[in-house]
């Protein structure tokens, strides 16, 4: 049987903000990767999600986190609803408002929510993880009209390759095509439609 520290090492090193809360979405629990995104510890435990991760609607009611208008629409909040009736939210996309030093900011994340028991009472283990970098990828890329390198956030011009590998970890690979080919490599052009002709005629 795993004792209670091994458990609390394993739930430390999941790479995505986890929390484990009750169904007012109070924080009893959180994970290594949670805590870099708020003050301090101490600010963590009893308080709803919203309160912590500085949703900017949290503010909005004098009740706090989940009642104000725009709370109905909060998945955090609507998944551990559905999760008190047993059911599972897997990655499914939300746009959270939060509240920054320079300005509310939009942050784009795959919410996961599943319900647990443990010690006699519900619990809820709710994970976000953080998509704004892939979000990006969506939107409209300044990309130059010339050399076609693309423009970060930072306002730094990147190659194609290192942009995706950097965002999205993909590797490219070098091919060329056809037309591309024709232009630069008229004879080997040719040469493939001779052969491709040769084919066709057998």
């Amino acid at each position: 049987m795993f004792d209670k520290e091994i458990i609390s090492k394993a739930f430390d090193e999941i790479p995505i903000i986890a929390f484990v809360v009750d169904d007012d979405v109070r924080i009893e629990f959180s994970n290594r990767e949670a805590k870099k995104v708020i003050d301090s510890d101490a600010a963590i435990y009893a308080r709803r999600g919203g309160e912590v991760l500085k949703c900017a609607h949290s503010t909005a009611h004098e009740s706090g986190c989940g009642h104000a208008p725009e709370c109905g629409d909060c998945l955090i909040r609507n998944s551990v609803i559905e999760a008190r009736r047993g059911a599972k939210t897997f990655r499914q996309h939300s746009v959270l408002k939060l509240k920054k030093q320079d300005g509310d900011m939009l942050f784009h994340a795959l919410i996961t929510t599943t319900p647990f028991e443990f010690g006699g009472k519900p619990h809820y283990l709710l994970m976000i993880e953080n998509v704004c970098e892939l979000m990006m990828l969506k939107d409209l890329i300044p990309i130059c009209s010339s050399c076609k390198k693309i423009r970060n956030d930072e306002d730094y011009w990147t190659s194609g390759e290192e942009c995706f590998n950097r965002y999205i970890s993909v590797d490219f690979t070098h091919a060329i095509c056809p037309e591309c080919i024709e232009k630069l490599y008229p004879e080997v052009a040719a040469m493939r439609k001779n052969k491709q002709a040769v084919i066709l005629e057998q």
